[in-house]
């Protein structure tokens, strides 16, 4: 609630419950992913709706928190959900700006070679 900014002695969670829970096995690490339903007080003291979810993973028997979200409807919290169950994004090098760096790096080892061939010629 705190990183919602509302506040954490007027607000109140009024469900928790576990969704999913991955079993941590000898080659891999286990998760968890709660859900949570409140009302959050902001500064104005409106009350609000919040939809919550909090993700933990499970790495030798110890709970290590992983992302936490609140929410203000149940479909953005949904779309958590999916992102979680699709597993984290895995990094590409089908990226535009990729191709950039790796022209640029190229093209900065040619001159330093270049000079250094030049040095070495003049010498």
């Amino acid at each position: 609630m705190i990183r919602a900014l509302f506040c954490p002695d007027r607000s109140e969670v009024l469900q928790l419950r576990c969704i999913d829970d991955r079993v941590e096995s000898d080659d891999s690490f286990g998760s968890q992913l709660w859900y949570f339903e409140g009302v959050g007080v902001d500064g104005h003291d409106r009350r609000h709706s919040v939809y919550g979810v909090v993700e933990y993973s499970l790495q030798f028997g110890l709970h290590e928190l992983v992302e936490d979200g609140v929410f203000q409807s149940e479909h953005q919290r949904e779309r958590f959900r999916h992102q979680y169950e699709r597993g984290s994004l895995q990094p590409t090098w089908n990226h535009p700006g990729h191709g950039w760096l790796l022209a640029g790096l190229g093209l900065v080892a040619s001159v330093l070679i270049a000079s250094l061939i030049t040095r070495m010629l003049t010498a």
